[in-house]
């Protein structure tokens, strides 16, 4: 009986543990805190966090859109499987960081760190440039 409550208690607590680390797919919202953006998943290599788009949901959004304003080695690339997180480690405390994000409407790269809150159900995205930051604030797709 003991073993089984023991066994119980480890795979709840495995669970939580996996859902509360920033892996897995994202509804991202803009900055307004209501528009939704489009769908990235979040994945780890070697303990490195890397995001990519899978869906856009802005209705706005042009069918088969590129990333016009990248400068980089995304420019003109499909905006859908565009990785605009790259190189998060796990930092002090709760925070990934030392990559960075793009903000593929603009063209723009930040340094980025994100962590989960509300038990892994919600990501919190920070971009900064120098000392300034903007915070999103991303909802987990079960």
């Amino acid at each position: 009986m003991k073993i089984a409550l023991a066994t119980v208690a480890f795979v709840a607590h495995s669970l939580a543990f996996a859902q509360a680390t920033p892996v897995g797919l994202w509804k991202t919202i803009d900055d307004d805190g209501k528009t939704e953006k489009s769908l990235v998943r979040i994945s780890e290599t070697a303990g490195v966090l890397t995001g990519k788009i899978e869906k856009i949901l802005d209705p706005s959004a042009k069918p088969n859109a590129v990333c016009d304003e990248c400068k980089d080695e995304r420019a003109g690339k499909p905006l859908v499987g565009l990785t605009i997180l790259r190189n998060l480690k796990k930092g002090d405390e709760e925070w990934y960081e030392g990559g960075d994000v793009t903000d593929p409407k603009n063209g723009k790269v930040y340094r980025a760190k994100v962590r989960t809150l509300e038990g892994g159900k919600q990501l919190q995205m920070r971009g900064y440039i120098g000392p300034f930051y903007r915070t999103q604030t991303w909802i987990r797709v079960e």
